[in-house]
């Protein structure tokens, strides 16, 4: 294992994400701006790109908020992950958020301290710790890193509870798309990217969640995904909550395993208008 080259390879990809929109995000903004009948929310999500093409030109954050760092690593069968290999992830990590760079965010001292924030702020962005690591087995012969920046108001609006789906797709569907209207409208910084999760336990909905913005795709959306879209969008939220034909640029959709039972927990993120942050590199 070549431990520099995998910090230097995850500290890379920790910038690209929290600088940069992918290049489908880019063609989904800009049908958006094509269809919008709001002047104002035209503008808005012109704004919004042109800050998306100077962050990318200059290496530099996508936005103040520049997020918590997640990690989702996907193994392939003829690859192990080390406790090495881990380290050198983290290191690689603090690294990115040093280089982008990360805003201070991390608070210093026990749990009391660190909760009521007694303790200070950290002024080195690199002590900002990730979330832990999820991994997931894959049959395509990789070890690839996924590295996702993770704002604080998607979470903030963010909603995570159980649906009684009383054996219908559109009962689940119709409790997302309450959910959302009400998550969008509160956080502002709109247009959103949903992204959802559905799981037999709270963690794994959450992790569904996640798994939906690693492998979300703006040019390609599923029958539930465009639903849940469309019916968002007739809510006339729009770009900021000015009012408009595009509040939810797309929704990214992840099922997971379900469980016999008349319960399915739901998790949504109304990712903002920058997110999903993610960037990936194979090591």
């Amino acid at each position: 294992m070549d431990y520099e080259k995998i910090v230097n390879k995850v500290s890379e990809a920790l910038v690209t994400a929290g600088s940069t929109f992918s290049e489908d995000k880019i063609r989904a903004y800009k049908r958006a701006i094509n269809r919008e009948s709001n002047p104002q929310s035209k503008w808005v999500m012109e704004q919004i790109l042109e800050n998306a093409y100077v962050a990318a030109q200059n290496r530099g954050p996508l936005c103040d908020d520049t997020g918590i760092p997640h990690i989702y690593l996907e193994v392939g069968k003829n690859h192990s992950v080390s406790g090495e290999m881990i380290s050198a992830i983290h290191e690689g990590i603090a690294k990115g958020l040093r280089t982008l760079p990360g805003r201070p965010m991390a608070i210093k001292g026990n749990d009391e301290q660190r909760l009521d924030q007694s303790g200070g702020l950290n002024e080195d962005s690199g002590a900002l710790l990730p979330a832990p690591i999820q991994i997931r087995n894959v049959d395509e012969d990789v070890l690839r890193v996924y590295v996702l920046m993770e704002g604080g108001g998607p979470a903030i609006r963010g909603k995570d509870y159980r649906v009684f789906h009383k054996h219908s797709v559109d009962t689940v569907v119709a409790e997302i798309v309450e959910w959302a209207k009400e998550a969008v409208a509160q956080l502002g910084c709109s247009p959103c990217t949903l992204a959802v999760g559905i799981g037999r336990s709270h963690y794994e909905a959450a992790a569904m969640m996640m798994e939906a913005q690693v492998h979300g795709n703006y040019d390609i959306q599923s029958n539930l995904e465009k639903k849940i879209t469309d019916e968002v969008n007739k809510a006339n939220i729009g770009a900021l909550g000015l009012k408009g034909d595009t509040s939810v640029i797309a929704t990214f959709l992840k099922v997971g395993p379900q469980r016999a039972s008349g319960v399915r927990v739901v998790c949504l993120r109304p990712c903002c208008c920058f997110e999903p942050r993610v960037a990936f590199t194979d090591l």
